[in-house]
């Protein structure tokens, strides 16, 4: 499968001359929190961010095939307005995902703890292109006596993904400088990207992510035999992707999730099994994905 990271603005890019289709749009944008970017500015005005966002969710609806899906993730606290401004820009609602975190809910004196994070899907148009309904085996809750044979279908709350903590709990799955200090501090996990890939795309899809920070998409889709463009503002991080598709960490190899989904009907089909020990030959791309680079 073919992959292309391209460093510069994704708003200027999506506005250039392109002629490629994207199939699944993740769009995991910096939250406005006032981090530390070195190309972006994180304090932006409230409406000045939102206005944004719904130049960025409009061009890439112009850029999607029919019934393509975009997974827009932003803060709790942000559910109305990336609710609002996907409706604004044409595409249909199909669910809140609920990401519920693994770690302690973050306290308050005011309100109930904050222990999620939301994922809007949102397809082209009323139905699908593609919607794979995809089983898991959850461990046994208290009340239950009885595994199911089959599994259950995946809902809109997902619990079993655990965040990348600061802590103990993210391993070695991200990026690291030599003094240790994260390459980008909210990197996504490969499981939480297999998730998305998995449901709304086939093999041979486009899959793009317009804010790529360490590649998490483009790692997730190579794996999974989908095509990946992604657009990094920053080129140390666009450095970083370029190694980490070029070689294999273990901690990146997503066959570990493939037994999470054992009970699906069509699993060979949109999981293909392949050896991935040791490194990946990175791929030349010189036809396919020409098309989604800007003249």
């Amino acid at each position: 499968m073919r992959y292309k990271i391209i460093t510069g603005d994704c708003e200027q890019f999506l506005k250039g001359e392109m002629s490629g289709r994207f199939d699944l749009t993740f769009l995991d944008p910096p939250f406005n929190q006032n981090k530390e970017y070195s190309m972006h500015n994180d304090d932006m005005l409230e409406s000045e961010y939102w206005e944004w966002m719904n130049r960025v969710c409009d061009l890439v609806f112009k850029r999607t095939s029919e019934g393509g899906a975009i997974y827009f993730m932003q803060r709790e606290k942000n559910a109305e307005f990336v609710l609002r401004a996907l409706r604004q820009t044409g595409w249909t609602f199909q669910n809140l995902v609920i990401w519920k975190k693994k770690t302690s809910a973050i306290p308050s004196t005011k309100r109930f703890g904050k222990h999620h994070q939301i994922i809007v899907f949102a397809t082209k148009g009323e139905t699908p292109r593609v919607f794979n309904k995809l089983r898991v085996d959850p461990p046994l809750l208290a009340n239950e006596k009885h595994r199911r044979p089959n599994g259950v279908y995946v809902t809109d709350v997902w619990a079993d993904i655990r965040e990348l903590t600061s802590g103990y709990f993210a391993g070695d799955e991200p990026l690291r400088f030599e003094n240790g200090e994260r390459v980008h501090k909210q990197q996504s996990p490969v499981k939480l990207l297999t998730r998305i890939i998995l449901s709304s795309s086939n093999v041979g899809d486009m899959v793009f992510d317009p804010f790529a920070g360490t590649g998490t998409t483009l790692v997730a889709a190579k794996q999974l035999q989908r095509n990946s463009l992604g657009i990094e503002l920053d080129p140390n991080n666009t450095s970083f992707i370029e190694d980490r598709l070029s070689q294999m960490r273990d901690s990146d190899n997503i066959q570990k999730c493939r037994n999470d989904y054992i009970f699906t009907e069509n699993l060979n089909d949109i999981f293909p099994l392949q050896a991935l020990t040791g490194k990946i030959r990175q791929t030349q791309v010189q036809t396919g994905l020409e098309s989604y680079i800007t003249a």
